[in-house]
């Protein structure tokens, strides 16, 4: 018999070959009910598929705090282990912006037990690999490897946690590769720089404000101090949930946790973010100048926090105005008006405000203001028509796609259950995610497009070129 996680790969291939067969070759109206129904039978097994994996999860908690959570899957031998640590850049305070960012390149820099370069190393001999991203609520560590080498993998994870080296050496080291990263990703770089400016104008108390990299002049004055009172503060089990799926037992894998783990201990109470952000009483507009071949336009308005009931339906709204060829501006502003050569709509989670933002690059002799105008018109379509019934069908079959493409290898269930965790408080939130999607319907994502998609609402990036070298 089949494992949860194989069923639900083997729905997630049969599900791609049915819906590139429609995307590429089209339906008619028949054949589209059809489509509709087998939707709904593969989303009935999916959802069937979820509530048995919701079954099979474990939860454990160490004494010190540490959180886990197991799901065993037998389907092939290997396992991915990720570990959520509750701190970003939204932890962090004017002076040390960027030090979470600065703090998951200090993690690969040598503990007690091994030292610098050595984590890679010996989980690479064993055929594993790991990684880490930081974003502004969370920072993240996760490691793949076969069954055979969950041990090591505890024990180098543990022995970083409990005593990470950190020393003015390696603080110089990472601080420099974190500048360069800057100077590239931000400073010379058009949609980041643009994103760091929008950020600013849709903010204006909360820590969401500043970028996750942090700016230039506080990476250059984060201290060893700030970062051995940010490690003891943040980094300590109380702070953490673990994430192990794949090819364990429970019991022998909490018995290696307990050994590893069980001695670090406690760390002080993590201090509140307070969300201190006042109202928008108006549209708010910046403007950048800098050498680049088109005009770039950004416009943002702020939403719900994920938790929210409006987060789900922005999904949605995400997919009908901005994700694929057929979406609303990709057709209209790309297409058939060809004002812009690219169209990108993004709406994240987060777990204070979230912002829904809209990025245009310009084709040249299309100047903002005339781009601008027509977003707006499209926009405001949606505000005052709503949407058809064929572009809600078309959003959620996608949503519930990618939910599905997650859920069918190990590193993407850990990470899915470690997310709906981290914004939602219980993993349990995020297993009826397809059922609540289903259930939105367009007089739903009209009315949350009215209210937050307001004119007075808005926060506005325009980018004019220049010419090189003439800012």
């Amino acid at each position: 018999m089949s494992t949860v996680c194989a069923h639900l790969g083997h729905i997630y291939k049969k599900w791609v070959f049915i819906l590139t067969e429609v995307l590429l070759f089209g339906c008619s109206e028949r054949e589209l009910f059809s489509f509709r129904k087998v939707f709904c039978m593969v989303s009935a097994r999916f959802s069937s598929a979820l509530k048995k994996l919701s079954k099979r999860v474990v939860e454990r908690t160490l004494p010190n705090g540490l959180k886990v959570r197991f799901y065993p899957d037998a389907t092939i031998p290997v396992f991915s282990y990720q570990t959520f640590f509750n701190v970003g850049s939204r932890n962090e305070r004017p002076g040390i912006t960027g030090i979470s960012h600065l703090f998951e390149h200090m993690m690969f820099n040598g503990s007690k037990k091994f030292g610098p370069g050595q984590f890679d190393k010996k989980l690479e001999s064993q055929g594993g690999h790991s990684n880490a991203y930081t974003s502004f609520d969370m920072t993240v560590y996760y490691d793949n490897a076969a069954s055979e080498a969950l041990e090591t993998v505890i024990e180098l994870e543990s022995d970083r946690m409990h005593s990470l080296q950190i020393t003015s050496k390696t603080l110089e080291t990472e601080r420099q590769v974190v500048l360069e990263e800057r100077r590239m990703r931000v400073d010379n770089d058009i949609m980041g720089m643009m994103d760091e400016e929008l950020s600013s104008l849709v903010w204006k108390a909360h820590p969401y404000r500043w970028p996750i990299i942090g700016y230039a002049g506080d990476i250059a004055a984060i201290s060893k101090e700030d970062c051995l009172e940010f490690f003891r503060t943040y980094y300590a089990p109380n702070n953490a949930t673990l994430f192990v799926v794949g090819d364990i037992d429970v019991e022998v894998t909490f018995r290696l946790l307990k050994k590893y783990y069980g001695k670090i201990p406690s760390g002080p109470p993590i201090p509140p973010v307070v969300d201190a952000e006042p109202p928008q009483k108006g549209e708010r507009r910046a403007e950048i100048h800098f050498p680049a071949q088109t005009p770039y336009v950004m416009v943002a308005w702020r939403g719900p926090q994920a938790s929210h009931e409006d987060s789900l339906v922005l999904d949605v709204l995400q997919f009908i105005l901005g994700m694929g060829h057929s979406s609303r501006l990709v057709r209209s502003l790309v297409f058939e008006k060809e004002a812009a050569v690219s169209v990108s709509v993004n709406w994240a989670w987060r777990i204070h405000s979230g912002s829904f933002v809209i990025a245009m690059e310009l084709r040249p002799g299309i100047s903002p203001k005339e781009a601008e105008h027509m977003l707006y018109e499209e926009v405001d379509l949606v505000l005052k028509n709503g949407i058809e019934k064929k572009e809600l069908e078309k959003a959620v079959n996608n949503l519930s796609m990618q939910i599905l493409e997650s859920f069918s290898t190990y590193q993407g269930c850990a990470q899915l259950l470690g997310c709906y965790e981290m914004f939602w408080g219980t993993w349990r939130e995020g297993m009826g995610l397809l059922s609540r999607y289903a259930k939105i319907d367009e007089a739903a994502v009209q009315a949350c497009a009215q209210r937050y998609l307001k004119a007075e609402l808005r926060n506005v990036v325009s980018l004019l070129p220049t010419e090189q070298g003439k800012i």
